[in-house]
């Protein structure tokens, strides 16, 4: 009646989350404010303040949080303000985000309300060049 089988759900884990195994994720709270650059092997979700550089291999962002400083990630969920440089695989803009700054990426998404104050750029993964192919059938 009370005997562990395997078959028992489990409670969930905080590397549930970033769906990689013995991974966690880093949590930046809202009452937290950081000054100086952060690099996170992980999953990296912002509430609080980050005056510096970010790199990490995915990043959520809270609507009330702020960065200063460029963002370098595999994949970003804004949806505070950021100033400064991003660059990101994919990228999702919410509503509530503000940026000012560049912006590089393979995929975006911006939600109607999202505001982005910069150049845009897409990001070639391959570096391949753009080359004219004749067709022989076409004479």
């Amino acid at each position: 009646m009370f005997s562990k089988s395997s078959n028992s759900p489990r409670p969930a884990s905080p590397t549930s989350a970033t769906g990689a195994k013995n991974t966690p994720f880093s949590l930046i709270g809202g009452d937290v404010t950081i000054t100086g650059n952060v690099a996170a092997s992980v999953d990296l979700h912002i509430d609080g303040s980050v005056d510096g550089d970010i790199a990490c291999a995915a990043l959520v962002q809270g609507p009330d949080s702020r960065i200063a400083g460029h963002v370098t990630a595999r994949t970003a969920r804004l949806a505070g303000t950021v100033e400064g440089s991003i660059t990101a695989e994919e990228l999702v803009v919410e509503s509530t985000a503000r940026i000012t700054g560049d912006v590089h990426y393979e995929r975006i998404s911006i939600e109607p309300g999202g505001r982005i104050d910069g150049r845009f750029a897409h990001k070639d993964s391959h570096g391949a060049e753009l080359k004219l192919i004749a067709n022989d059938s076409a004479a």
